[in-house]
């Protein structure tokens, strides 16, 4: 299985567009779609019409907070949500749209894996999982409820590699795009993902990553795609200015 990893779309359909059309020249197999589907950007409708269609042909999903914010039609709420474009997207979906995020789970496991926005140790507190404590918690969590080994998730906007070490101390590894990192099954492994519509590491390349389960190794990679397009389209909704200015900053 080449399983493609794809978190914080956030409602920007050109890095969609870009980051599945990668996947599939790679070869991937599978799909997960690990939370924040919309809010931020200008286009969830037209990205959720790709989501359904996807889990309709066996991909995997999960709920992120933007998601869950988009169910309220109210402004208040968590402020991480984007609660003033959280009412936005609310009001550009359809009732299927917004069944569809209703049921998303919260966690996904299948084998080894699990899935999960941010962290399997309360997934709806919405945690970010940004050191060894927070990627420990996570992987213990996911250990004690599935016996996972391996967790993908995303919410940081960020790509990360975490994992026990040989005494059993958690430690960070920097990945460098495009380069396989073994994650070998005597070992458990945290990674998040990155962000698919909104990368904030200082560049606006697209990230998604790949897993290939035979192989069991992890490729985080980087997609250009058109975020001129993407930054217009948010002013041309009535959008915040910023939300559309971060995209060629990678912020």
């Amino acid at each position: 299985m080449k399983l493609a990893l794809l978190a914080d779309v956030h409602a920007n359909l050109q890095a969609l567009r870009a980051c599945l059309a990668d996947a599939r020249v790679r070869g991937a197999t599978q799909y997960a779609l690990l939370g924040d589907l919309v809010g931020y950007g200008a286009d969830p409708g037209p990205v959720l019409d790709i989501a359904m269609q996807m889990v309709l042909q066996g991909a995997w999903a999960v709920r992120g907070n933007h998601d869950e914010a988009a169910l309220q039609a109210a402004t208040d709420g968590d402020p991480r949500a984007d609660p003033t474009g959280a009412a936005w997207t609310h009001a550009q979906l359809t009732s299927d749209q917004h069944q569809f995020l209703a049921n998303l789970p919260l966690v996904v496991t299948h084998d080894f894996i699990c899935l999960v926005h941010a962290s399997a140790r309360d997934p709806q507190a919405w945690e970010y999982v940004k050191d060894n404590m927070g990627a420990a918690a996570s992987l213990e969590a996911a250990a004690d409820s599935s016996g996972a080994t391996h967790v993908f998730g995303g919410h940081v906007h960020e790509q990360r590699l975490f994992f026990h070490g040989a005494v059993g101390k958690m430690m960070a590894f920097e990945p460098t795009p495009g380069v396989a990192v073994p994650l070998r099954r005597h070992r458990r492994w945290l990674a998040t993902v990155g962000s698919v519509g909104q990368p904030r590491d200082g560049a606006s390349e697209s990230m998604y990553a790949l897993f290939d389960s035979d192989s069991a190794s992890l490729t985080f990679l980087r997609v250009p795609y058109d975020h001129v397009a993407a930054a217009q389209a948010i002013l041309d909704a009535g959008l915040p200015e910023f939300n559309a200015h971060r995209l060629a900053l990678g912020q």
